[in-house]
């Protein structure tokens, strides 16, 4: 690679380091008519009108008429639900997976347990009131007429009621794709980058149910379901990493911060579709349904309302993936050349690179010492290969050394020449 497509490639890594050791910017940026804050928001203005177009579909139409009949269930059953499926999407009871959609509960499935109403009626007399005067009517003794009324008597049960993961049959209509398909160039690496922009470990597996991924806060892990197409697979690592950023509980409690579950999913996939779309993968099918689906009403106030956090929390993502892409992709390139035989720089070490004397003609120690980079290296929690922390530190005691050895024949050749003159 020669110096300038380094340069080019690196120029932000490049100007910051240049600039904590005081010697301004050394990489012009390329002129761009648009900011980062100006495509982010152009990108969520195509969301909101891709979502919008779903709300007029008669699809759309559909899709509600069958989100009706189920059932809207209190906060309470809410809670319950939830600590004991928390996965779970659509619940109905027994019957009403039979009756009303067509669906049956699998064999060996373990209900839900919540507390539904079941009220019951009991007769008694009541007194016979008469419409003009507001009076009881009176018998002949001056007792009160009674009739027989049925009154009704509120009273709960527990019962049972089964998630949609947890039955088979009929399909419930759908508003987009159920899956993203399609490869994605440099997949690997792209996903490589995405572990790497944020401090939660990111795990692949099972997942409960239909879930395709799943953000554990008292874990402190995501968890991506296995064997998804690469779009998918990033689509869903995006959606999960933005909820641990802006919905770890505790963080939002501390801050007093109360958002709907609605709005916490249109935020996460909103970022999701944001992110994808600035690197070329198409997730229109899937995020636009996806989000109209928890929509609470035919508008999109709430997307707008979170419009600032999902554009800053999907602009910080791009410019990490970037930078972690540009970070892989020289250390294949500098792994290639050193197996050459062809070492035009030192190795790059996770995106913290040692600048060669390429730059501009400044020497190198005018940009980073080595006891310096010793100590970025040390402090560099991302770096947690021991073999690794061991090449370089051999490296810099070797070039140490070097510069020793140096200076030592330097100033034996000067004395030497001082006593031949006299």
């Amino acid at each position: 690679m020669s110096s300038e497509e380094y340069l080019k490639r690196n120029a932000d890594l490049i100007n910051e380091v240049a600039k904590e050791r005081g010697l301004g910017e050394i990489i012009k940026p390329e002129t761009d008519d648009k900011s980062m804050k100006e495509k982010v928001a152009e990108t969520i203005a195509k969301l909101e009108q891709g979502i919008q177009e779903i709300f007029d579909s008669d699809k759309y139409k559909e899709y509600l008429n069958t989100m009706s009949k189920f059932h809207n269930y209190s906060i309470n059953n809410v809670l319950l639900i939830n600590q004991q499926k928390p996965e779970a999407t659509l619940v109905a009871g027994f019957n009403s997976w039979v009756n009303n959609f067509d669906r049956h509960v699998k064999k060996g499935e373990k209900g839900i347990k919540i507390i539904a109403p079941a009220p019951y009626t009991i007769k008694k007399q009541q007194p016979i009131i008469d419409m003009k005067t507001g009076n009881p009517i009176l018998n002949c003794d001056g007792t009160p007429k009674t009739t027989e009324v049925e009154v009704k008597i509120p009273a709960f049960k527990v019962t049972s009621v089964f998630d949609i993961s947890q039955t088979y049959g009929k399909e419930l209509p759908t508003l987009g794709v159920n899956e993203l398909t399609g490869n994605v160039d440099h997949a690997k690496d792209f996903i490589e980058s995405l572990k790497k922009t944020t401090s939660v470990p990111i795990v692949f597996g099972e997942t409960h149910g239909d879930s395709k991924g799943f953000y554990s806060p008292t874990e402190n892990s995501i968890t991506i379901k296995d064997g998804m197409s690469d779009a998918q697979t990033i689509k869903t690592m995006i959606h999960e990493i933005a909820h641990s950023k802006l919905h770890n509980p505790e963080a939002m409690k501390e801050e007093g911060i109360q958002k709907s579950k609605g709005v916490i999913e249109q935020e996460a996939e909103s970022v999701a579709y944001v992110v994808c779309q600035h690197f070329g993968i198409d997730t229109s099918d899937y995020s636009f349904a996806y989000i109209a689906g928890w929509a609470e009403g035919k508008e999109t106030d709430e997307l707008k309302k979170s419009l600032e956090t999902i554009r800053d929390t999907a602009g910080e993502m791009i410019n990490r993936v970037e930078g972690n892409l540009r970070a892989i992709e020289h250390d294949r390139e500098a792994s290639i050349e050193a197996e050459k035989g062809n070492i035009p720089m030192e190795a790059p070490v996770n995106g913290d690179f040692f600048l060669s004397n390429e730059l501009n003609g400044k020497e190198p120690e005018k940009l980073m010492k080595d006891a310096e980079i010793k100590e970025e290296v040390d402090k560099n929690p991302q770096i947690s290969d021991k073999s690794e922390r061991k090449s370089i530190k051999a490296k810099l005691s070797e070039k140490k050394k070097e510069v020793e050895r140096n200076k030592k024949e330097k100033s034996i050749n000067k004395n030497k020449t001082k006593g031949e003159e006299r």
